[in-house]
């Protein structure tokens, strides 16, 4: 069937039509300011915060994807470093990595998701409860150095309160065409007796390569047609217990986490498996290869991977894979009016156990173990001359141990301590908010460079100004301390998933970063609109430099040197009527090292949205943006063509036996089945999934 490139306005005016259909019954409007951010542990609304912070609630992270980066994408200033179907981390204004943290219900994660983009995240957001994006002074509750944003994912593996009726929970399975994806969750909240409650949850996958338009791979130096991409199968699962007893004055509980993923690795090279440094240059296959030799010999939609086919039960005869087994352990609680002067305390302490092997040949030929432990406390105290605000100090430790042939980092200890805080008060039509943190990090590595030892003050100060009514004004500012992460000091070694050789540099200095937002809101209950512009200067910006290249494969040396990033976000929404709802909204960033382009930093995108729901239970969306051509890319990387991207929506929502309920969707995504490429991932050159089509269900109880 020919989709024209103009369907979606044909799709939002058959939207629109269907309200012929619909009774005349008010729309129920979810405004972002209703919304509190769990991560907070002041629980203020998002109204008191200086910037737009992103609430995703739970029943759009079902319909999504199961990876945090690819779950993250649509949104505002949000794109994902995808590495197939397994892995992904959040892109936000041009950062990643350890620029962007990703939480566990305000907790480290405690994988080695930082270390490579083909390590996936281990948070599950299809069991999550919701995932909120903070921004401004509220991060440094929890890390310094993420310019981008801090993405926390609150689960429900700790019951907090008493469920109503005894018991309450819920079931969901779900169809995606795309790669034949079957995904199941689950999650039972019982009471035991009147103050004791349990919690069992749980979620399985499993998903075939998925299947692109125009996907041409080289074989044997000639360039094949085929169906699906190879290599990007997913499958894993997530179970988890926890019990908390809950009293008058808070709840103390426990919970055990158990998780298993196996993904392949697209992209894996093993042309380059010789090549090894000699003092600025590289060594390939025996040969000293002159500087910048076919410094572009690869096509842009090559993958050079070694894919066949290969059924749903996954042989991993295709290619390289990750076999990934988490087991992670969280004690919390909270109590309210501890002692004079206080009016809440919190504490919660986790200890995770990681492990992943990636399989090449029916053997592991590298392995990733980490032991973390991570404890924080927080004391929220009474007003004090008009400021409400929260003290704490957290300790996080890392152990590393890399083996085999990709072995880039020898064993290493990394230790955090940590003291913070954050005030805010309200001075007539001025919203106030300080925040601070320091940091002091150790990291031990077993060989004869030098153990790293320092530490890193930022601060950050916000200001909302309500000059007229509906209208906010906000200004932001900061200037955030970076301590730099083991693989950054010391690596050493090849690194092929990303086709490079890494080398560290145990003299970096600390990464610091003045930044500064200014942003514009308005919202009257009919109209809303918000837009803001931003721009982060960077001190010592730390950074994997390519200095040398061998064909497809880098010798990247890690270095400092000054950088920008600026750009802006826009979002207007109007409600027509009592079904009706449209949107705009665009972002832009702009990255710059030393004058030259950043790496991987995403394209601007222009986009509309329809949104409709009726009062029988009937809803649905229409979403059509366009991501615009990257012909701005820095060295060693090439110009990524935009694209067009369509997305609908339909889903009803009933009840059954009394006060139980059910969902049924069905979404349509990428209906123009264009071919995507994203420039912010190290797979920029393998596209990405074509048309699909997701049936879900979901009941409540």
């Amino acid at each position: 069937m020919f989709f024209n490139k103009n369907v979606i306005t044909s799709s939002i005016l058959m939207l629109i039509s269907a309200q012929i259909f619909a009774e005349e019954q008010p729309l129920t409007t979810q405004k972002l300011e209703t919304i509190e951010l769990q991560a907070h542990p002041l629980n203020q609304s998002a109204a008191d915060f200086a910037v737009a912070d992103e609430v995703i609630d739970q029943k759009k992270l079902a319909q999504g994807a199961p990876t945090i980066g690819d779950a993250l994408a649509g949104e505002l200033g949000i794109y994902s470093n995808q590495f197939g179907a397994g892995s992904s981390r959040p892109v936000i204004r041009g950062q990643e990595g350890p620029r962007v943290k990703v939480l566990e219900h305000a907790s480290e994660t405690a994988d080695v998701s930082t270390l490579s983009p083909d390590h996936a995240v281990t948070v599950d957001p299809i069991l999550a409860k919701q995932v909120e994006v903070i921004r401004g002074p509220s991060t440094l509750l929890y890390s310094a150095g993420t310019v981008g944003g801090l993405v926390n994912v609150t689960d429900q593996k700790i019951p907090t309160q008493m469920p109503e009726k005894g018991y309450e929970g819920q079931v969901g399975v779900r169809y995606n065409s795309g790669s034949d994806e079957k995904l199941a969750s689950a999650g039972v909240t019982a009471a035991i007796g009147d103050q004791f409650a349990i919690r069992v949850e749980g979620s399985k996958r499993k998903a075939n390569d998925y299947i692109a338009p125009n996907y041409f791979h080289d074989h044997d130096g000639e360039l094949e047609k085929e169906r699906r991409v190879g290599n990007t199968f997913a499958e894993g699962q997530n179970v988890s217990i926890g019990g908390s007893w809950i009293h008058d004055r808070g709840f103390v509980g426990v919970s055990y986490s158990n998780r298993k993923d196996k993904y392949g690795l697209p992209g894996h090279n093993h042309e380059y498996e010789s090549c090894h440094p000699h003092g600025d240059h590289l060594h390939c296959d025996g040969h000293h290869n002159e500087q910048h030799e076919d410094e572009h010999d690869h096509s842009a939609h090559d993958d050079h991977d070694h894919d066949h086919d290969h059924d749903h039960d996954h042989d991993h005869e295709s290619g390289p894979w990750v076999d990934l087994k988490s087991e992670r352990y969280d004690f919390r609680t909270e109590l309210n009016n501890p002692f004079a002067g206080f009016e809440k305390l919190r504490a919660h302490a986790s200890y995770t156990d990681y492990k992943h092997d990636e399989i090449e040949g029916g053997e592991a030929a590298t392995t990733f173990k980490s032991k973390g432990y991570d404890g924080r406390l927080e004391l929220v105290h009474l007003p004090l001359a008009g400021w409400e605000g929260v003290i704490g100090a957290q300790y996080n430790q890392q152990k590393l141990n890399i083996t085999g042939e990709e072995s880039i980092l020898e064993p290493n200890k990394t230790q955090k301590w940590s003291l913070f805080g954050l005030e805010h008060k309200q001075l007539g039509d001025f919203h106030l908010e300080l925040g601070a943190r320091v940091d002091q990090q150790k990291i031990d590595i077993s060989s004869n460079k030098k153990n790293y030892d320092d530490y890193g003050f930022s601060y950050s100060g916000a200001i909302n100004w309500e000059f007229a009514p509906n209208y906010k004004l906000s200004l932001v500012g900061s200037h955030q301390e970076r301590l730099p992460l083991a693989q950054e000091l010391y690596a050493d070694g090849k690194h092929l998933a990303t086709n490079t050789y890494e080398r560290g540099n145990e003299n970096l200095d600390v990464e610091k970063s003045n930044n500064a937002e200014l942003g514009l809101h308005f919202d009257n209950g009919k109209l809303d609109y918000h837009v803001h512009a931003y721009y982060n200067h960077f001190d010592n910006y730390i950074y994997a430099d390519t200095t040398y290249n061998y064909k497809n494969f880098r010798l990247v040396d890690y270095r400092q040197d000054k950088a920008k990033f600026y750009g802006v976000e826009a979002e207007a929404a109007y409600q027509l009527n009592d079904w009706y709802k449209v949107s705009v909204f665009g972002d832009y960033v702009r990255g710059k090292i030393e004058a030259e382009n950043a790496p991987r930093v995403p394209a601007g995108r222009l986009g509309t949205r329809a949104d409709v729901k009726f009062s029988d239970g009937w809803s649905g969306s229409a979403e059509y943006y366009h991501v615009l051509n990257q012909d701005k890319f820095a060295s060693f990387e090439q110009e990524t063509s935009g694209y067009n991207m369509v997305n609908l929506g339909v889903a009803y929502a009933g009840k059954f036996a009394q006060s139980n309920d059910y969902r049924v969707y069905v979404k349509a995504n990428n209906l123009l089945d264009d071919e995507v490429y994203s420039h912010s991932s190290f797979l920029a050159n393998i596209p990405q999934v074509g048309r699909n089509f997701t049936l879900g269900l979901e009941f409540g109880f």
